[in-house]
């Protein structure tokens, strides 16, 4: 019943703001700010024409901004989904509807996976509804070691979803890599060296390079896509999970000292946490993935991250090969048994603030982007979900959720179904194709 009327006020709540679409201030709020720091009771969040303008305690509320009583209740930056695949598949199995990778194309590291982001995907409503405001989305390598340049997309009900395309280049290593490059890691070390030789030479006199098509490693349009990224402007991210793999990877850096490397996946961070954190690197990590489910991960560990962050890491919250495509909303859930293994003996977890970084403020700074998302900072997007609770509790339902400060809708195929089955009555039913 408590729920029921709490999810009945925040649907009074969005038709109110509506008639300020992007400047809204939330007060009297428990307030979290996303980078770290502690909540803030009695605070208030402001924003205005999509932006957040100033959030804290005492903060004044401006004239003309429509205003929002939080009622004490939890409110912070919208959940960063830090690796999924959401938008670009539909239903597994069925290749119509998955355009996370190719496997039959000459073209790798210049595959762009902005043009294919569908909003209408049933997974993004399902995720928005959960909290999740934005998200890395990433391409898929099926035959290099380049996959190609993934995108940062907001989930609002809108058709204009991605927020930056091109954001950065992702490459596989490890048992993966080592596949699409022929069945072994030299081979695959041996194909990212050669890209590197090739990029160079491009950019040393772009008019003299010769492209061969279809018996090229790289085209033409890999190598001009490789260019920003050897030259540091635009992030590589590396899926990466056993120890020694990462250590090769680290050396990567140290030949291109300009490469934005940023590691995903690293399951076995923590037995090289000293040399990921002296590399300046960040992690974007599976928070749970605590069995040796494959050679790569023998020294796989729930403690992994809290490890890695003890070291000096910058670590957030990644899906990659956990239904990234459609569950990017367990992140809360995740963070929130990071917090449980505090308290566990012998384990190594993540405090509350630092958990909740973890899916807000540190995936959007590992992409160079913690200016613009991620947290409640003034100049930030002003992604904002009001919650019923704790958001890292799983009792805990959202109230709220805007997206550039506009409010958005909290129904989806899942909602409809429920409601319509709620309470079965005789009857016609309305078709499926009406969901």
């Amino acid at each position: 019943m408590k729920r029921t009327l709490l999810l009945a006020a925040a649907a009074a709540t969005l038709a109110t703001a509506a008639a300020n679409a992007q400047s809204v201030a939330i007060t009297n709020a428990k307030l979290v700010i996303g980078d770290g720091s502690a909540p803030i009771e009695g605070g208030t969040v402001v924003v205005r024409d999509g932006r957040v303008v100033a959030a804290g305690r005492g903060v004044a509320v401006p004239a003309g901004v429509q205003t929002v009583d939080a009622q004490g209740k939890w409110v912070s930056p919208g959940i960063f989904a830090g690796f999924t695949r959401l938008g670009i598949v539909e239903v597994d199995g069925v290749e119509q509807t998955d355009d996370s990778g190719a496997s039959s194309t000459p073209f790798h590291a210049s595959i762009d996976v902005a043009p294919a982001v569908n909003p209408r995907t049933t997974a993004i409503a399902v995720n928005r509804a959960a909290g999740v405001t934005r998200a890395l989305v990433a391409p898929d390598s099926r035959n290099s070691i380049f996959a190609g340049q993934g995108a940062i997309i907001d989930l609002g009900s809108d058709m204009a979803a991605v927020t930056r395309p091109r954001a950065f280049q992702f490459l596989e290593y490890g048992e993966a890599g080592a596949r699409a490059a022929g069945g072994s890691r030299p081979a695959a070390f041996a194909m990212l060296r050669d890209a590197i030789f090739q990029v160079r030479d491009y950019a040393r006199n772009p008019a003299s390079y010769a492209d061969r098509g279809k018996e090229a490693l790289l085209t033409r349009a890999d190598v001009q896509a490789l260019v920003p990224v050897i030259e540091g402007q635009v992030p590589l991210l590396v899926h990466v999970e056993r120890g020694s793999d990462i250590l090769a990877i680290l050396d990567l850096k140290r030949e291109l000292p300009a490469l934005k490397l940023v590691l995903v996946g690293a399951t076995e961070g923590w037995t090289v946490a000293q040399q990921i954190a002296a590399a300046k690197v960040p992690v974007i990590a599976s928070a749970l993935d605590d069995l040796p489910s494959s050679f790569e991960k023998l020294a796989a560990t729930q403690s992994n991250m809290g490890r890695m962050q003890a070291a000096g890491v910058s670590v957030s919250i990644g899906m990659i090969n956990d239904n990234e495509a459609r569950q990017a909303r367990l992140e809360t859930q995740y963070a929130g048994n990071l917090v449980a293994l505090t308290k566990v003996p012998g384990a190594t977890g993540l405090s509350w603030n630092d958990a909740f970084a973890a899916i807000t403020g540190r995936p959007a700074e590992a992409l160079g982007l913690g200016a613009e998302l991620g947290t409640l900072r003034p100049g930030r997007r002003g992604d904002v979900v009001i919650w019923s609770g704790d958001p890292l509790e799983l009792d805990t339902a959202v109230l709220a959720v805007y997206v550039d400060g506009v409010a958005q809708p909290l129904t989806n195929h899942q909602t409809k179904l429920r409601d319509r089955y709620l309470q079965p009555q005789e009857g016609a039913k309305p078709k499926a194709y009406q969901y």
